[in-house]
């Protein structure tokens, strides 16, 4: 066997290795993490509810804005349609770093209706397009008009946003600012940091279930930090 094909095997050997470490380091335990869901969007096309509920999940956020204008197209027949199953839904809303917080409330308080029972509302915070980070006079702004959509949200609706993550939006942008949110991180590679307050892990963006047939042939899955009675109470209005 030639130097070079050597080199080429043990390399992915190694590849191999890693795939398989990391896909043990997110498979979180049933008995850790009984609370299970996912979060959709248009890219999952149209979604029979019915067969997607059965398969041992417990929750959805579904998408609804983004920004302050548009409106995610499979919004309105997702969450009718979500909730006539058994699963607690809620809505998500896009943030944008270019546009006021007051407006982007404003469209995800006039897109979506309140219903007993339902998930806290969530701020989808990351970087996007050429916005990799943020600091000085921009990082200021754009944590005000994030408070800004966060308490209009709250006041609408009575329950307390919960605040969407990467790792590295939730150093950079988030920080300590935002104690008052709960936190959903996305780590889809390696556990949440021990030093993470979280209330939802999205653990894995390349799962698959049957029921929706869009342009993603994958799905998000998440978790929620608590027991299933934990869950039932979880971000109700008292």
């Amino acid at each position: 066997m030639g130097k070079h094909i050597k080199r080429l095997v043990s390399f992915v050997l190694i590849i191999l290795l890693i795939g398989v470490f990391v896909i043990k380091l997110n498979n979180p335990s049933r008995k850790s993490y009984p609370v299970r869901g996912v979060d959709v969007s248009s890219y999952q096309g149209d979604i029979d509810w019915e067969v997607l509920a059965s398969q041992d999940i417990q929750f959805a956020f579904i998408k609804a804005t983004e920004g302050s204008s548009y409106v995610d197209p499979y919004f309105e027949k997702n969450y009718n349609s979500a909730m006539k199953t058994d699963l607690r839904i809620g809505a998500y809303h896009f943030f944008s770093f270019e546009s006021s917080g007051k407006t982007q409330a404003e469209n995800f308080c006039g897109t979506v209706s309140y219903i007993d029972g339902m998930l806290p509302p969530v701020l989808d915070v990351e970087y996007y397009g050429s916005y990799n980070s943020l600091s000085g006079e921009e990082l200021e702004n754009v944590r005000s008009e994030l408070r800004i959509c966060v308490d209009e949200i709250k006041k609408h609706f009575g329950i307390t946003p919960v605040i969407y993550a990467t790792q590295k939006s939730k150093n950079e942008i988030i920080g300590d600012e935002f104690s008052d949110c709960d936190l959903w991180i996305r780590s889809v590679y390696l556990r949440p940091s021990p030093n993470l307050n979280w209330s939802f892990w999205q653990y894995s963006d390349r799962e698959r279930l049957d029921g929706y047939n869009g342009e993603e042939k994958y799905i998000d899955m998440n978790v929620f930090n608590g027991s299933l009675e934990e869950f039932r109470q979880y971000g109700t209005k008292k």
